[in-house]
């Protein structure tokens, strides 16, 4: 799905996905019968995709879309030491983890939730700013920002602790710094069953044993 999702990214094709594999959190379930009219029947629900743009320790720069999350990551063994801004204040001086995400409501469900982040409905107008495996601060357990918001995440001691920074299919390594924000200009459609709307299911993830 998510390679689908970029492949007609701002072309305005309403997508509709079935699910044939293990999670398949984005699609309906796989049932060919009455295919025309389960997708009359569809409620939609608007994407807007986090854009990455990172900078690596040889000065080069990139440019990543994530509908998922943005995640920085240790690359060594060696605990990643990361100082976080939002809208240019600096919020957290240093953080030793892991790593951190930044995910979108229709992400929120994946990584994000396997990392302790919460869950967000679509409609909320929020993003997830969430550690992996934090050690100082140790009970810090992330916050919910504003989609508004702009994430500038910089590597301390980049060269001795390098990490690197994955957009859903794009990763770069040896990253210096890393801004991530919700770019308003592209959008995706998706179809889901009435039963089974991305809203339900994401109301639903939170009461999951």
């Amino acid at each position: 799905m998510l390679r689908t999702l970029h492949r007609f990214m701002g072309n305005a094709v309403t997508i509709y996905g079935m699910n044939r594999g293990s999670v398949g959190f984005l699609m309906n379930a796989y049932r060919e019968d009455g295919l025309l009219e389960r997708i009359a029947k569809a409620t939609p629900a608007v994407l807007h995709p986090l854009r990455m743009q990172a900078l690596d320790l040889d000065g080069k720069t990139y440019d990543g879309i994530a509908i998922n999350e943005v995640s920085l990551l240790r690359e060594r063994r060696q605990a990643a030491k990361l100082k976080i801004s939002i809208d240019g204040v600096v919020r957290m001086p240093e953080m030793i983890c892991d790593g951190v995400l930044v995910a979108t409501p229709a992400g929120s469900s994946a990584y994000n939730l396997s990392a302790h982040g919460p869950v967000i409905p679509i409609g909320a107008g929020l993003l997830a700013l969430t550690p992996i495996s934090p050690f100082r601060p140790r009970r810090w357990r992330g916050a919910l920002l504003p989609r508004t918001a702009t994430v500038l995440i910089e590597v301390l001691n980049a060269d001795e602790r390098q990490v690197s920074a994955s957009a859903d299919f794009t990763e770069i390594r040896r990253v210096a710094r890393v801004t991530v924000c919700e770019d308003r200009t592209i959008s995706s459609t998706l179809l889901f069953d009435p039963e089974h709307a991305l809203e339900e299911r994401i109301i639903r993830e939170q009461f999951q044993p």
